[in-house]
């Protein structure tokens, strides 16, 4: 069965009015236009809805079981609709965030910070894991998008990826290291020091091992560790050469405790990605986010 839904509507303004002059200055039709879209529904049901009386139409026994069901049907869509509107209106909604650590501390708490000040009903959470495991989670629906460092992987076709911004890496050291500071040195070179790399799996390291690979050569650090800010720290305090994201690492450079090695080779940039899965269409809270981070990076800019 086909139903026209306009017929159920009208049926219910009917039903509640139980008058037709009522229902007609509520729906703004005309009554024979009311009339006939009832009796076109009463013959597609196969049955009567209403007892037409002078003081009225009164609904029949089987009309008022009809009408509860109606009634019903009828709240649950003016809710949806109302939900609609508050969502796209940004009055409430939810944005799932998978990011690692690192880019959510270095990157990406002012832009979250400024999307809650604007949108403060939206609730806002995040999944912290290696970006391997994000992807798998925002390709099933888990997550809404994902914030990760691109490296040269082949990134699955349904994965929707902007390149947001632009971050360049390098070899860093402190005073202990200080002979070097005049040098240029190989990747060759390196193994000759102590160096403190981010453990086998993150896209940094990913990225650093495609690249010396390309030049025949396999790095062999003396500490791997899995924090990125550990890394940081254990080259501040002169543990060892630790190969670092220079967006991330400013106020060392500015105040002296990390310098930047000279490097034969060239470390090509990276980008920042932001995906999202292109079978899940995002939601309104989401593409408001990506809006604001991409008006504020090109303001910047």
């Amino acid at each position: 069965m086909n139903i026209d839904f306009e017929l159920y509507r009208i049926f219910y303004v009917v039903a509640k009015n139980e008058n037709i002059t009522k229902a007609a200055l509520e729906l703004n039709i005309s009554q024979p236009a009311i009339s006939k879209s009832i009796k076109s529904l009463e013959e597609q049901l196969g049955g009567s809805l209403f007892v037409r009386t002078k003081r009225g139409v009164f609904l029949t026994e089987e009309g008022k079981e009809f009408y509860k069901y109606i009634k019903q049907a009828i709240s649950f869509i003016s809710s949806a609709e109302n939900r609609f509107t508050e969502l796209i209106n940004l009055e409430t909604g939810c944005i799932k965030i998978g990011v690692n650590t690192t880019l959510a501390k270095n990157v990406l708490i002012p832009y979250i910070e400024d999307f809650h000040k604007l949108f403060s009903k939206i609730d806002i959470q995040i999944t912290t894991d290696i970006t391997s495991e994000l992807l798998h989670q925002l390709k099933n629906g888990l997550i809404d998008i994902v914030f990760f460092n691109i490296d040269d992987s082949n990134y699955d076709n349904d994965l929707k990826i902007i390149k947001w911004r632009e971050i360049h890496d390098c070899f860093v050291a402190n005073n202990n290291f200080s002979s070097l500071f005049d040098k240029e040195l190989s990747f060759k070179d390196l193994n000759e020091y102590p160096l403190v790399l981010q453990a086998n799996g993150s896209n940094t390291r990913t990225f650093l091992n495609n690249l010396t690979k390309k030049h025949d050569i396999i790095l062999k650090p003396t500490m791997e560790l899995a924090s990125y800010f550990l890394v940081i720290e254990f080259a501040r305090v002169g543990l060892g050469i630790a190969y670092v994201t220079k967006e991330y690492i400013t106020p060392y450079l500015e105040n002296g405790e990390l310098k930047i090695l000279n490097i034969k080779e060239n470390i090509p940039s990276r980008f920042i990605g932001i995906a999202t899965s292109k079978n899940h269409l995002p939601n309104f809270s989401t593409k408001k986010l990506i809006e604001l981070i991409t008006w504020r990076t090109n303001k910047k800019s």
